[in-house]
């Protein structure tokens, strides 16, 4: 049985079409073939042109992988690392005088 992919939101669809664009340029910025940079991720040339199109069927992994293969992978430990939002709920929480409730 075929996985299936469940669907995306508009805005995560366009980040992810965003993002291939961007893989896809440094890749050429390299002068590297699709089928250079499938060599170097490990996957077929169809997974590299998926990822280019931003396909929300590829891989976390694989994106990691094309991230490296590139030289971009130091930007990989920036994903996540700032969280604005965690950092000021728990501070709301923290505010409170002990004993209120929500």
């Amino acid at each position: 049985m075929a996985k299936r992919t469940p669907p995306m939101m508009p805005r995560a669809q366009r980040q992810l079409k965003s993002l291939g664009e961007r893989l896809r340029k440094a890749r050429l910025r390299r002068e590297m073939t699709q089928a250079d940079m499938a060599a170097r991720v490990g996957v077929s040339v169809p997974t590299i042109a998926k990822l280019e199109v931003g396909d929300s069927s590829t891989s976390f992994s694989t994106i990691i992988r094309a991230l490296r293969a590139l030289g971009l992978d130091g930007d990989i430990d920036l994903l996540a690392k700032e969280d604005a939002l965690g950092r000021e709920l728990q501070d709301t929480r923290l505010r409170r005088p002990p004993g209120t409730r929500r």
